[in-house]
């Protein structure tokens, strides 16, 4: 079935510069038994460190458990990604599929198979069949390039109507770093990671421990702050691949001062890439903001925003272009987070609605209406007890 292409898709796919020390190829295997793409090859330099995050879903895919395992025990050569079946829920038939997808990946580029990633993402449940990507590797390998992204976002895409992929020149003591994201997800996206895969490179010489730590601390406020539909996925995974490829003093203090604008342009680039998923939730046609403030801390406001941005009532407010306020302040208690009734705001596109406990005075629908009837969505929260903030970002719930 072709899906219709989410009206928040861009005109035409980022360009995206090459990232010194990294090459990319893709083709197609028959895995998505159509002739799209849908197997990804990325190789990289033998300095390349990887860093990332993957599901907290108690039930996960064979690659996750592989690449958790081999996550920061050997410098990372290579990743393998295929779309259309996610290898999940498929016993040791898919942990063999993983390890000869790595060993075959190893053999041809000259490494450890532990220095290989294997990731999968689409149907839950099926056999994937080993052969269809073991027998593709020497093409891959072949036909690598750097300047394949758009070919590479592709490849990953599953329910997604467009290729994702977002960019940021900075740099580290004068010398010029690039960094380059691509992502794939649109439905079953909830925090916490998600059935969304995401994948950033850079040519940053970074140690190890302080990437991991640049990674979680900049999902915290991008990845983990989105939501499509509340389900938490089997496969999610994200991961940065830093070559070292730029020769500039290593950084070994997380708050040395010649970081602060690589960590600004990578979390750009995650939240750009995390925007992108929501905007293209399956059946989206308005993306959501929901920003909490005045809450007992930011893990509570966190908690308030999802609740809120979760809602089915109030999703299909949105879609429905009603200005229905009650069912946020409905879903503020929902949430079970602390709040002060008669001290909660609630403003919609920048227009109080609710205030001190009740509709507030002077309110006038109309400027509501307006804001509704547009594409992006901006709920204001305060719950009026304590310094706690946070913001969410989701979308709205229709029939498609």
């Amino acid at each position: 079935m072709k899906l219709k292409k989410s009206p928040f898709a861009p005109l035409k796919f980022p360009k995206l510069p090459a990232v010194p020390g990294v090459m990319v190829s893709a083709c197609t295997a028959g895995i998505k038994n159509n002739s799209q793409l849908d197997l990804m090859l990325m190789v990289f330099r033998p300095e390349t460190i990887a860093a990332g995050v993957m599901t907290k879903s108690s039930i996960t895919g064979a690659p996750v458990d592989w690449n958790r395992r081999v996550l920061g025990t050997h410098n990372s050569r290579a990743l393998i990604v295929n779309s259309g079946n996610a290898n999940v829920f498929t016993g040791s038939k898919g942990t063999e599929t993983v390890t000869k997808t790595a060993e075959k990946v190893a053999d041809v580029i000259g490494c450890n198979p532990n220095s290989v990633f294997v990731c999968s993402t689409g149907t839950i449940g099926e056999h994937l069949d080993s052969k269809k990507i073991v027998d593709n590797i020497d093409n891959l390998y072949q036909t690598l390039d750097t300047n394949n992204w758009l070919k590479a976002a592709t490849a990953i895409l599953t329910t997604d109507t467009y290729p994702k992929g977002s960019s940021r020149i900075t740099t580290i003591d004068g010398n010029e770093i690039k960094i380059v994201g691509i992502a794939k997800g649109s439905g079953m996206i909830a925090p916490n990671m998600a059935t969304m895969l995401a994948y950033i490179v850079t040519d940053a010489k970074i140690p190890q421990k302080m990437a991991q730590i640049l990674v979680e601390e900049g999902v915290s406020k991008t990845f983990n702050c989105i939501t499509v539909d509340s389900d938490t996925s089997t496969s999610d995974s994200l991961f940065l691949f830093s070559t070292g490829a730029t020769d500039h003093p290593t950084i070994h203090d997380i708050d040395d001062p010649a970081i602060a604008g690589f960590r600004s342009a990578l979390n750009e680039v995650l939240l750009d890439l995390a925007h992108q998923v929501i905007k293209d939730g399956e059946g989206a046609q308005k993306f959501i903001e929901v920003r909490v403030e005045e809450a007992l801390n930011n893990g509570a406001a966190r908690n308030i925003a999802l609740t809120v941005c979760n809602s089915p009532l109030v999703k299909t407010a949105v879609a429905g272009e009603d200005p229905n306020w009650g069912r946020i302040v409905m879903a503020i208690g929902k949430s079970g987070e602390e709040s002060i009734q008669n001290q909660i705001s609630v403003y919609i596109g920048g227009t109080l609605i609710a205030h001190n406990g009740e509709v507030a005075k002077h309110y006038r629908e109309g400027p509501v209406k307006k804001h509704m009837a547009g594409r992006n969505i901006k709920i204001n929260i305060k719950v009026g007890v304590g310094n706690g903030s946070a913001t969410v970002w989701g979308c709205d719930l229709t029939h498609a």
